[in-house]
């Protein structure tokens, strides 16, 4: 088969003209094979993309599998299809399917290349040559490579990269011009279709992506920041890279190779706040700030900490973060088994139960439901292919629902992998007598291929299928395996997960995708985790007292010129704003009006709410998630133009700070200094003192006002309406 030609184009940047040199000629290829010479093609140029004729109903009568995962089909929908008006090898440059390309017939997706291109040629030569098939026996893809694999690049350079095919023959070629380029930071670094990068002016790393039937390989750069770090700079990493934390040193390094200076450490009232939201999903009410910023003990943050994670508050918060992803859905299990399910996680996360334990637990449950309340979770999940895509992404946080129509395009995953873990689950029934529900795992359900029509055996990611079948219930085997030391994503995934909760951005991110393809921003700090989770026996307590006492969780929030754009690299904290039940409870508290909730005892917290569903407006509006996949992503966080609104003008939020019975009233009875009575909002609403500044102003608004109480509430609309409340920061 031919050297693949790679065409490159002319690029005018800020670096100047670059150009390559167009092929005049395309050698001759001596041995035809539509999947590896013609299926690249269309995969280049978007043909068989799931929004081209990669759909599932194809386009215009035209369907091709999606990214050419069944050449075989794809071959006849060519030239077999319709008679084979698509080819005409008599006169080639006739044939629709060069015709369409080059626009020269109308055509939906527009001109594609033009007579000229490389790849017209190849298709014309094999049209020419009959349109051969090939067979079997030819040579398959083993693998492609990208070089350069990594570099550390200035701002606004660029480099060429080339991939090479290495096929089952011995041959290797250059598919640079065949390949399907990506890059996972466009801030970072772009990349073109000829595997051409262009850094831009964002410090960072990248990684770059090639992709060539079904084979995948990265390029990644380290691009640092222009500027030298000043004396203050170099004094703030030192300290950060003495730390006796080992993620401050490994977060000091990559800021150091990058030349990014991290923010100043955060002061008290700054830390009391972000770690109560954090951990417990709570404010810390006014007493208890002033006691935290009035105590003059070295260890004061280690002691708060500690109590903080055995407060009750901690089981009902992380009990809410598991329940999104478990998918404790009224609507699904109905509200007994709905609340049933819950109540098992809160005990589970109450009782401190290692995390390895708890999803083992989950796997394998089985018997009755009334005894084994874990068994919801395939009340909730009853589809064994979605369980597979759940298992993989909630406890691996690798997304392989691709892989169940064709070969993931941006990792390794085949069909067979994904069957593989799909079969794991198809023991699953349950079973009625009389009012009681009972899972089972005996069922001899057989996984078929859907293309081979071969069966797949039960056999997780990255391993071995199995030759016979595996005896009894094939879940014990997975979670067995979910939990073995070398499992290289079980732990990573949840130490990642708990990263990005905590630092607001995952090592990799989206926190659930991990891929040969998304590499992490710091894979030593993500090993790092791992291992020490690991080391904790998955206690998960002890493992988030880690993150939150390390001096990376406890940097400000000060931007500066290096670090202003950077948001990989956790040189200082982000602003999060808060999820839905947080900032429902946040607001109750500090306006001392609980909220009620129809159908929940009286004192009944946002966080404890075990009904994604139950009606609230204010819930809904803020992103509160349904449940309904397993994507941390239905919890919407993004702020928007209704959300603002609502808290400058809803009647609710105004009733709160008028409340008779509320916070802004009783202060204004039991404190008569106006000194005091400016404290104490502060210390509610944002659990700091005022600075000078803010207590002068805010004691002139009170003697202006028409009477101390409305300027009471004046002043207190105006903290919550504040980003210092809105957000953790």
């Amino acid at each position: 088969m031919q050297q693949l030609v790679l065409l490159l184009c002319c690029c005018v940047s800020s670096l100047g003209v670059l150009q390559a040199q167009q092929p005049e000629t395309v050698p001759a290829v001596s041995h035809w094979n539509f999947e590896n010479d013609i299926v690249p093609i269309l995969s280049r140029f978007g043909c068989n993309t799931s929004g081209c004729h990669g759909k599932a109903e194809g386009q215009n009568g035209f369907k091709l599998s999606v990214f050419g995962s069944d050449p075989e089909a794809d071959y006849d929908a060519v030239v077999k299809e319709n008679f084979g008006r698509r080819v005409f090898p008599a006169v080639p440059e006739n044939s629709l399917l060069l015709l369409k390309a080059t626009g020269q017939v109308p055509h939906g997706g527009g001109s594609r290349l033009t007579a000229e291109h490389p790849q017209y040629v190849r298709l014309y030569n094999w049209i020419a040559a009959g349109m051969p098939q090939g067979s079997s026996a030819d040579a398959r893809l083993i693998r492609i490579e990208v070089r350069p694999r990594e570099l550390q690049m200035g701002q606004e350079q660029s480099v060429q990269l080339r991939a090479t095919a290495f096929w089952s023959d011995g041959r290797s070629e250059d598919v640079t011009g065949l390949a399907t380029w990506q890059t996972n930071s466009e801030a970072v670094a772009s990349v073109d279709d000829f595997g051409r990068v262009l850094t831009g002016r964002v410090p960072g790393t990248v990684a770059v992506m090639a992709s060539f039937l079904g084979r995948v390989d990265v390029f990644q750069a380290l691009v640092p920041h222009p500027g030298q770090p000043n004396a203050d700079s170099l004094s703030r990493l030192a300290r950060l890279s003495q730390s006796p934390v080992s993620y401050d040193r490994i977060v000091a390094a990559r800021l150091e190779q990058l030349r990014i200076a991290p923010a100043g450490p955060c002061d008290d009232a700054t830390f009391l706040r972000r770690v109560s939201l954090d951990l417990i999903g709570t404010l810390p009410t006014a007493q208890q700030a002033r006691e935290f910023l009035s105590d003059g003990a070295s260890d004061r943050r280690e002691k708060l900490v500690d109590r903080l994670l055995q407060q009750p508050e901690f089981a009902d918060y992380w009990t809410l973060k598991w329940a999104d992803l478990l998918r404790v859905n009224r609507r699904t299990l109905g509200r007994k088994g709905a609340a049933a399910y819950y109540s098992w996680i809160h005990e589970c996360v109450a009782s401190n139960l290692p995390l390895d334990r708890f999803v083992a637990q989950l796997l394998t449950a089985e018997g009755p439901l009334t005894a084994s309340p874990a068994g919801y979770f395939y009340k909730a999940i009853t589809d064994p292919n979605d369980l597979a895509n759940t298992v993989s992404q909630v406890f691996l946080g690798v997304r392989i629902e691709c892989a169940r129509c064709h070969h993931h395009p941006w990792d390794r995953w085949s069909q067979t992998d994904y069957h593989g873990m799909q079969a794991f689950f198809t023991q699953v029934s349950f079973r009625k007598t009389g009012d009681m529900e009972s899972l089972v795992a005996s069922a001899k359900t057989a996984t078929v291929h859907p293309r081979t029509k071969q069966v797949v055996q039960a056999h997780a990611l990255d391993q071995r299928q199995p030759e016979q079948v595996p005896e009894g219930d094939r879940r014990r085997l997975l979670a067995n395996w979910l939990a073995a030391s070398d499992n290289p994503w079980f732990a990573r995934n949840l130490a990642n997960r708990t990263w990005a909760h905590f630092l607001g951005r995952g090592l990799v991110e989206p926190a659930d995708d991990f891929r040969l393809t998304n590499p992490a921003a710091n894979p030593e700090l993500l090993d790092e985790l791992a291992r020490q989770l690991t080391e904790l026996q998955f206690d998960y307590r002890r493992f988030v007292r880690t993150i939150v006492l390390s001096q990376t969780y406890q940097l400000g929030t000060e931007i500066s010129d290096s670090n202003a754009t950077d948001e990989q690299n956790y040189s200082r904290y982000p602003l999060k704003r808060l999820d839905a039940e947080v900032l429902l409870d946040a607001v109750s508290q500090a306006t001392g009006v609980p909220e009620e909730f129809p159908g929940m005892p009286a004192g009944t917290r946002a966080i404890q709410l075990w009904d994604s569903h139950l009606p609230h407006q204010f819930l809904e509006l803020f992103g509160r998630p349904v449940r309904e996949t397993a994507c941390e992503c239905e919890r919407v966080t993004e702020p928007t133009v209704s959300q603002v609104l609502h808290v400058l003008n809803s009647p609710q939020i105004e009733s709160r700070l008028r409340h008779a019975d509320g916070r802004i009233a009783r202060l204004c009875e039991q404190e008569s200094d106006d000194r005091k009575l400016v404290e104490d909002l502060f210390l509610t609403f944002c659990s700091r003192l005022p600075t000078a500044d803010e207590q002068q102003a805010a004691q002139q608004h009170l003697s202006v006002a028409p009477s101390r109480r409305e300027g009471a509430e004046d002043l207190a609309w105006g903290l919550l309406n504040s980003l210092e409340f809105l957000v953790n920061h």
